[in-house]
């Protein structure tokens, strides 16, 4: 828990993403008058964006717990 603070910047910016796509998925399933096909897909790939993020999140933690907080240091 020591590392907390550096972590609540990340965890914000991906809750607001991730809330983003899931509102433009939502929105897509309420329009009316759009094809299936194109519903379909305007659900499925934000849906994937999120699941992407959520994995990113994942891997920023981790390292971050690791003691690598800067990202840069490696190139």
């Amino acid at each position: 828990m020591k590392h907390f603070k550096k972590m609540i910047a990340p965890i914000i910016i991906s809750v607001i993403i991730i809330s983003y796509y899931i509102g433009i998925g939502i929105f897509f399933m309420k329009v009316p008058g759009v094809p299936v096909g194109f519903k379909i897909l305007m659900i499925i790939v934000p849906l994937i964006l999120s699941a992407v993020m959520l994995g990113v999140l994942i891997s920023r933690i981790k390292e971050i717990q690791g003691g690598e907080e800067d990202d840069i240091s490696q190139y």
